[in-house]
């Protein structure tokens, strides 16, 4: 990351810090200008506006920050060069790009500096699984502040569907019968209404982009402009969590989701922001958990090679696999989920399954685990528990003990088993840091 920050070309390296500016992030020296005035003798930070800064400089004073923050940078350049690409490749080759494939990237139009709840348009799509293992918009809602109805549209896929999660989707087969309309059409709706900048919201939004294939940047959220007093920091909360915790009411109680009614509560989460600011955390209201789901493991990214049924080896107890996983295979790999008879059971199977605690993008605790078959091939995949508590990030990995604090003469006897458990801990530093394979 750090390599691909050196290498960005100065209009990338602007943005970036613009974008430290914006969110008011400093590095060892401070904030922008107080970089600009602590290492610039001749002009301090009277020249403050980052497009009459050397790259040199712009570079220098990202290179103060952290190295997570520089891979966070160094994200942002990435994204942004694949922008450009995209963008000139279809300049270049419009003629090349199939109608239904090409993603579209949509120009902000002009922006008024103080923007109204008018600019604004929610949108909420379902999606169904085709038979290549990738989702496809099946119906596309879009409404405005006022909650009035912009776009209500179903959509051919154009391919084969092999689950309509229609217990999620509320969409049928039935429903699809007849529609003519393409995501190219909705592709063009979408770029009429969001023009003149209009700001795009909704929840967990990348999904909806990345599933309609438009790169739009004027965008907000909701899952992301929350605090939240009882999850971790790396999470978010579900639509119908927040609609319960900020709005006082339920998007949905176990029926499918309503595209309509989730775009609605998408902008009436807005709304709510923007007029009573919620800016300490919130607590979100706990999704129901059934008592089947507290007694399962979740093993998911496991490669579709792989035949469900041998997993059950890694697992003590008498656990039983989910073999149904037509409708969770996603391109290479696929999910599952491992029951067992009693928690304990399933405590046990969990702390004693051999692999690397890392955490997913939810912030939950997961493990890595390396398996090696039969045939001698080794695969990877992720295994968690289904249900946590609250806050599983309360959990903490293991430390450095603190060094002891040394005697001004210290005995012989202390010496030798000191020099005894160096020896341990060096031969365990080895140990622990090759990656252990389940057989």
């Amino acid at each position: 990351m750090a390599k691909r920050l050196a290498a960005a070309e100065k209009e990338v390296l602007v943005e970036v810090v613009r974008f430290t500016q914006k969110n008011g992030l400093k590095g060892s020296d401070g904030g922008w200008k107080d970089f600009l005035a602590r290492n610039d003798k001749k002009f301090g930070d009277s020249v403050s506006d980052p497009r009459k800064r050397s790259r040199d400089v712009l570079l220098a004073f990202l290179q103060t920050f952290s190295k997570d923050f520089q891979k966070y940078f160094g994200k942002l350049v990435k994204r942004q060069k694949e922008r450009s690409t995209v963008q000139q490749y279809m300049n270049d080759f419009p003629d090349k790009v199939s109608p239904e494939q090409g993603w579209k990237v949509l120009r902000i139009g002009e922006v008024s500096s103080l923007v109204s709840s008018s600019a604004m348009l929610a949108i909420d799509c379902e999606m169904v699984l085709c038979d290549d293992g990738m989702e496809a918009v099946v119906r596309v809602c879009v409404v405005d502040n006022n909650l009035e109805v912009k776009l209500d549209i179903l959509v051919n896929p154009s391919k084969a569907i092999t689950d309509y999660r229609t217990h999620i989707t509320g969409v049928s087969k039935k429903d699809l019968e007849g529609v003519t309309s393409s995501l190219v059409d909705v592709q063009k709706s979408l770029k009429r209404i969001l023009a003149k900048g209009k700001i795009l919201i909704g929840q967990s939004l990348y999904r909806d982009l990345c599933a309609l294939k438009m790169d739009y940047c004027q965008v907000i959220d909701t899952a992301y402009i929350f605090k939240y007093a009882n999850l971790p920091t790396t999470a978010s909360a579900s639509l119908n969590s927040l609609c319960k915790s900020v709005l006082g009411y339920s998007v949905r109680e176990g029926e499918p989701h309503n595209c309509l009614k989730d775009a609605e509560a998408a902008m009436n989460l807005v709304l709510a922001k923007l007029k009573h600011g919620f800016n300490d955390p919130i607590k979100v209201a706990a999704s129901s958990v059934s008592e089947s789901d507290a007694l399962k493991l979740l093993a998911h990214r496991i490669p579709v090679h792989l035949p469900c049924q041998e997993l059950c080896k890694i697992f003590s107890g008498n656990p039983s696999i989910d073999d149904k996983i037509d409708s969770r295979i996603r391109g290479e790999f696929y999910s599952t989920s491992i029951s067992f008879n009693e928690i304990d059971e399933l405590e046990m199977a969990f702390e004693a399954l051999d692999g690397q605690m890392t955490k997913d993008s939810g912030g939950r605790l997961q493990k890595y685990v390396l398996m090696k078959r039969d045939n001698g091939d080794v695969v990877s995949f992720y295994v968690r528990k289904m249900v946590y508590g609250p806050q599983p990030n309360q959990f903490e990995f293991p430390k450095k003990r603190p060094q002891p604090i040394e005697d001004a003469e210290p005995k012989k006897e202390q010496v030798d088993g000191d020099q005894q458990k160096k020896k341990r801990k060096s031969k365990k530093h080895v140990n622990s840091a090759q990656v252990s394979v389940v057989e």
